[in-house]
Formats: structure tokens, sequence, C-alpha cells
């Protein structure tokens, strides 16, 4: 199974969102290449002083635009946990709740 068609079965086979499994593929090889770039230039007669590459800035755009395209299959797939409620949402809610009925 290769990886659209692995993330088209994970967000339940809904075609709209084909143009982001598009942008997601795309970008994880664009990252995958990137990673294996250097990053920063190190002037060998003063180790303090460095420089940073294009390389590193274009990772960190692409990263950025890959987590938000991330974002959008999970919301899509449900698997957001926006719903989801965290262990100190359902502490105050018992709190609140204990206190109204008394």
């Amino acid at each position: 199974m290769n990886r659209r068609s692995e993330l088209f079965e994970y967000i339940g086979k809904d075609e709209n969102l084909l143009p982001v499994i598009e942008n997601v593929v795309y970008l994880e090889g664009v990252l995958t290449d990137l990673r294996e770039k250097p990053k920063i230039k190190i002037n060998p007669k003063d180790p303090t002083q460095q420089k940073l590459l294009p390389a590193a800035k274009l990772y960190k755009e692409y990263m950025q635009q890959y987590l938000n395209a991330i974002k959008i299959l999970l919301r899509a797939a449900g698997k957001d946990g926006a719903d989801e409620d965290s262990p100190l949402r359902e502490y105050f809610r018992s709190l609140s709740e204990s206190e109204n009925a008394c």
C-alpha cells in the first residue's frame, strides 16, 4: 500500500481531501530530501561563526506546511482529539458539578 492510498483510507475515502493528501505526500518527499542537506555552515577558522543555509529555512517552512496539512487530515478523520476533554478539564468539570450539587 502506498502513502496516498494509506492516507486516503485513514480519512475515510473523502475525495474532497485528495489535494491535501497530494500535498502531504509531496511535502514528505521534499522534507526527506531537505533533511539530508547541511543546514549550517561553520567557519573553519572560527567555529563560533556559523551561518544558516537556505536548506534550514526551507525545511522549517515546509515542515510548517506539512504539519498544517496533517492537522486538516486529522480533523477530517475525526481523530484530532478536539472532542475529547483533557484530564484537567474533566477535573474542573467534576468540581463544578459537585459544587452545584450541594
